[in-house]
């Protein structure tokens, strides 16, 4: 990409497509892949994508440059010419490569496509927004652990979040994370997510209705807060 380009996100042939395929916006994929909480097929297609993006936007940037030197602010001489030339060599290079990424992206996108199409509607558990964030922060890393005065067991996030234990057992049996057993508990054993646990995340959520908050699930993380009066 030139030096001083636009970086602001320029959008591509493909975005409706993708935004079909997996069901929410690219802005979401995105945040998706930097949070790690995507597939293979899909982590590639966003690596796809966002190559593309980028020679999109050096496309722009030479068009732009091009619609200058046209716009009758400089006399038109041989100096004119010359940097028109160069301009119009580097905006071909800039869309060889575009389409060369596009194709690239195109490739990526067609086992998400066809995935989507044989996998619709997708089989993840509907979770309240405590679950919802108890996956997110064991997404930054997390460990079971054991009081050895207590022999109280919680989960602690690299975030410094503490889980109950009882969540995590129905965690568990939903097959949304997974427990590496084969550290001792009071060495502390690694939580991650499963790729249900992923999908459920990543799976498109349906607005809820202004004033209609979910009813907890008991021993839910956080705890509902009483309404004030």
């Amino acid at each position: 990409m030139p030096r001083n380009a636009p970086l602001t996100t320029s959008p591509t042939q493909l975005d409706h497509r993708i935004e079909a395929a997996v069901g929410h916006s690219v802005d979401r994929l995105w945040q998706h892949r930097d949070r790690h909480l995507l597939d293979a097929p899909h982590t590639r297609l966003v690596d796809a994508h966002r190559a593309l993006v980028q020679a999109e936007t050096t496309v722009a940037f030479y068009r732009s440059q091009l619609n200058g030197l046209s716009s009758g602010h400089y006399p038109v001489d041989g100096a004119l010419f010359a940097r028109i030339e160069r301009t119009l060599s580097l905006l071909e290079e800039a869309a060889r490569t575009r389409d060369e990424r596009q194709a690239q992206a195109v490739a990526a996108l067609k086992p998400v496509e066809a995935a989507a199409r044989h996998n619709a509607p997708r089989d993840v558990p509907n979770l309240p927004a405590p679950d919802i964030a108890a996956l997110l922060a064991i997404t930054q890393g997390a460990k079971l652990h054991q009081n050895l005065l207590t022999q109280q067991l919680y989960v602690v996030t690299a975030s410094g979040t503490r889980l109950p234990y009882s969540q995590l057992q129905r965690l568990e049996e939903d097959r949304l994370v997974v427990r590496d057993t084969s550290h001792p508990v009071t060495a502390g054993q690694p939580v991650t997510l499963t790729d249900t646990g992923r999908a459920a995340l990543t799976a498109p959520r349906p607005a809820t209705t202004p004033g209609a908050a979910p009813a907890p699930r008991p021993g839910t993380w956080p705890a509902a807060t009483p309404a004030r009066r």
